[in-house]
This record gives C-alpha cells, structure tokens and sequence, in this order.
C-alpha cells in the first residue's frame, strides 16, 4: 500500500483498488506520539528509580528509544489508519464520487 516510508499509492498493485481517497494526514503522527509516549513514560520511570543513571544516559538511551520505536511505528499506523477509512468506506472508498 504505501509507496517509500510514508507516501500511499494512488492505485493497490495487486487489485487496483483507488488509494488517492485518504485523508490519513496527522492521524498516525499522533497516535505514533500518543503510543510512544505511553510505552516510554514508564520505562523512565523505572530506569529513574531502579538504576539512577546518570542524566545524560538516561536522555540518550530514552531519546534513541523514543526515535526508533517512532519510526517503527509510524508506517506502519499510516497503514492502518488508511485500512480503518477503506474499510469503513470513509473519504470516498466504495461510495459514489461526489
């Protein structure tokens, strides 16, 4: 479905369905921070308490964190956000152009 790291395809290769319908936009940068955040906060926190690292330890080892597992997860949202709106016919899939 998608085309690169985030651009989506105007046309499936396999059943040519139209793709250029999506209005994903900021859904998945969201959710990718609202996941990312939540996965994250607690890991700190335990870090923080269990080990005392020193800070800048601690901000480098939960930076990479953060920006990895963000960028694992982004693509990969895209794609459900943009299944979720064909799936429910959302943004022009399967209904009558207007």
């Amino acid at each position: 479905m998608l085309r690169g790291y985030l651009k989506v395809r105007d046309h499936c290769p396999v059943c040519n369905e139209a793709l250029h319908h999506q209005r994903a936009d900021d859904g998945p940068a969201y959710l990718t921070i609202l996941i990312v955040g939540h996965v994250m906060a607690p890991i700190i926190l335990w870090l923080f308490t269990e080990y005392r690292p020193n800070p800048w330890v601690l901000a480098t080892g939960i930076s990479i964190g953060c920006i990895v597992l963000s960028l694992y997860l982004l693509p990969r949202l895209k794609g459900a956000l943009v299944a979720l709106q064909w799936a429910k016919r959302m943004h022009g899939f399967g209904g009558a152009s207007t």
